[in-house]
């Protein structure tokens, strides 16, 4: 993989893009389970909520959370291919 061409502005603008759409699935996933997670862990505080489902809250925010460190990991490592110099 040859290193991008970060020397002019547009470049980098394209290196930018890129990077962000580097594991993007993942990411939105990741934050649309940290959401409902929050979601209903807070219900449950509010309002008369199942056990089971404050449980399977805190579930979906420890697995949302495992996704976005995941997709944190993917990122660096593309960004970590990209960089390294061509043999």
């Amino acid at each position: 993989m040859a290193r991008p061409d970060l020397s002019t502005p547009e470049g980098l603008t394209a290196y930018r893009a890129e990077l962000r759409a580097v594991a993007q699935p993942v990411r939105m996933a990741a934050f649309a389970l940290v959401l409902i997670g929050a979601a209903v862990v807070v219900a449950g505080v509010w309002m008369d909520v199942p056990a089971w489902a404050i449980n399977g809250g805190y579930i979906a925010l420890g697995i949302g959370w495992i996704m976005m460190v995941a997709a944190v990991f993917m990122r660096t490592r593309y960004h970590r291919r990209r960089m390294a110099e061509p043999e």
